[in-house]
């Protein structure tokens, strides 16, 4: 593996753990807890304004690149189109519902039940793209959902409502994030859109179905008029960027080290987000939720891993080869 690759693939974990927790402390300000209505329409324009941030983040980004038209250019495109229709699943559909299981069950749960995406991910590409799993695959499947339910119910928290409902929330994020891989894998596959324009498209589609279906169906704008000339839009924008450099780390770890070992590392982000959890919010740490933590990162990786890449002779002659 290359070092490079590690260190973007750490960084996407790192970077997407800390957008995690600060999210759950924008959701927690005064600003959106003011009243019933703001609290249920709260993490829907966080969303919302977290992921307008990101695209023009991004566009920042392209356009130093000299990129920018270039990736607006690729909406016009059956590759971009699938890409679009994967940034549904993962923005409007995965992004949504994981804040509000953050808002519901915490940021430190909601990304340890979330870092399940990539083995049902690994399912839903086995159905639809035919790619075959392997046993150690299923194994990866099964163990990934096992602590996933252990961990919810070892809390002592299903007896609430707001639990049950968080827990709800975290699964429908699951598959939209699942089927945002799998989507957008089909659409980048030959190579028509890059992985950098694919984050462009994805970040302005998800944004603009915000703006144009999501916050008018519920009422929302007079409450987003009311956190744009607030304190908090400050925080949103800086929570964004880490978002978006969280995106741009995985994207890079992916062209350098491949998707596997990429999503393994991204994936990290549920045992990063327990640390920054207890370093700026002081939320409890168990050897319980660490154990259970890692044990859904361990069954991700088995779900996605290829065979060889348990195969110690195979790394052995790779590497000297």
């Amino acid at each position: 593996m290359k070092i490079k690759g590690v260190f973007y693939g750490l960084l996407s974990g790192i970077t997407w753990a800390l957008d995690t927790v600060l999210i759950g402390i924008v959701l927690s300000s005064t600003l959106l807890m003011s009243t019933e209505q703001v609290i249920f329409l709260a993490p829907l324009i966080s969303t919302f304004l977290h992921d307008t941030m990101s695209s023009i983040w991004m566009m920042v980004y392209m356009g130093f690149k000299g990129q920018l038209k270039t990736a607006f250019s690729k909406i016009k495109t059956r590759s971009g189109r699938f890409v679009m229709l994967g940034a549904l699943m993962g923005g409007p559909v995965g992004m949504t519902f994981y804040v509000l299981a953050v808002k519901y069950i915490g940021a430190s749960y909601a990304a340890s039940f979330s870092a399940v995406y990539p083995a049902v991910g690994a399912f839903f590409a086995f159905l639809i793209l035919k790619d075959k799993l392997t046993i150690k695959n299923w194994i990866g499947l099964f163990i990934s959902m096992l602590f996933i339910f252990l961990l919810g119910y070892s809390s002592g928290e299903f007896a609430s409502q707001n639990y049950i409902l968080g827990f709800l929330f975290i699964l429908i994020c699951i598959f939209g994030w699942g089927m945002e891989c799998v989507i957008c894998a089909y659409g980048m596959k030959d190579d028509e859109v890059s992985p950098e324009q694919a984050l462009q498209l994805r970040q302005l589609v998800s944004a603009l179905t915000f703006a144009i279906l999501i916050i008018p169906a519920f009422g929302g704008y007079s409450i987003v008029g009311q956190v744009l000339v607030s304190q908090e839009m400050l925080l949103i924008g800086f929570v964004a960027l880490f978002g978006t450099a969280s995106y741009v780390f995985y994207y890079k770890a992916i062209y350098t080290i491949g998707p596997t070992r990429a999503m393994a590392l991204n994936i990290t982000y549920s045992s990063w987000s327990i640390i920054f959890g207890f370093l700026i919010l002081g939320s409890p740490i168990t050897i319980k939720m660490l154990f259970f933590s890692m044990m859904i990162i361990v069954g991700s990786i088995l779900a996605v891993a290829n065979k060889d890449e348990f195969n110690l002779n195979f790394l052995i002659r790779k590497k000297a080869a």
